[in-house]
């Protein structure tokens, strides 16, 4: 599994704690981690927490990635910009329980987490704990274990809604503020990465156009 890190402005000095956190436990499970920045306060390139929405969106539905990690100060707001697009699932994460319990249940491929509220003393190992429990078993195995049939039943109900409710993703791109979308993808090492790494050749096509 390749695993996207994205943060925000507000907290993108926290990048080297979070993605240390994410490649210890990363590492042990055989994955992959790509980090998209930002890398520090001081980037060039300043992603708003709407702009990792673009990104994340971007990412999971080229096949560049097949799980990305944002939040913001609260995570709130990057949870609500990554589920206003098509292809992504994203969980509001606090707590180990909270991780454990999203995947399980929600069997979904973003997590927002809140980098500042309650990222107090022991924050990196919280981080820690709650990438351990997001990928302690496979994903969408229920809990309790006696709801699985239920749970993954209500999953696939939720995934035929969002395919009805949501455009496809490239029409939604070309709408947007153009400026917004080339934002969201002027990081560092955002060529790099994604066309090294995206399997959609008509959305790697669209991205080049947009940049």
């Amino acid at each position: 599994m390749r695993i996207a890190l994205i943060n925000e402005n507000s907290q993108a000095a926290k990048n080297s704690i979070i993605y240390g956190a994410l490649k210890n436990v990363a590492d042990e499970k055989g994955f992959e981690v790509v980090n998209y920045g930002m890398y520090t306060a001081d980037d060039e390139a300043q992603l708003t927490y709407v702009q990792n929405g673009i990104l994340a969106a971007t990412l999971l539905n080229s096949g560049a990635a097949d799980f990305v990690v944002t939040g913001c100060g609260t995570g709130e707001g990057a949870m609500l910009a990554l589920n206003s697009f098509p292809g992504v699932i994203c969980g509001h994460v606090e707590t180990p329980l909270d991780a454990y319990t999203f995947a399980q249940i929600n069997d979904g491929n973003a997590i927002a987490i809140p980098f500042a509220l309650g990222f107090g003393w022991g924050g990196d190992l919280n981080l820690q704990y709650i990438f351990e429990k997001l990928w302690s078993e496979p994903s969408g195995g229920g809990y309790p274990k006696e709801r699985k049939e239920p749970e993954q039943r209500n999953k696939k109900i939720l995934d035929q809604v969002r395919k009805t409710a949501y455009r496809p993703l490239a029409d939604i791109l070309k709408e947007l503020d153009p400026s917004l979308v080339k934002g969201a993808y002027a990081g560092e090492h955002f060529d790099e990465y994604f066309f090294r790494d995206a399997k959609d050749e008509e959305l790697k096509a669209l991205v080049r156009e947009l940049k």
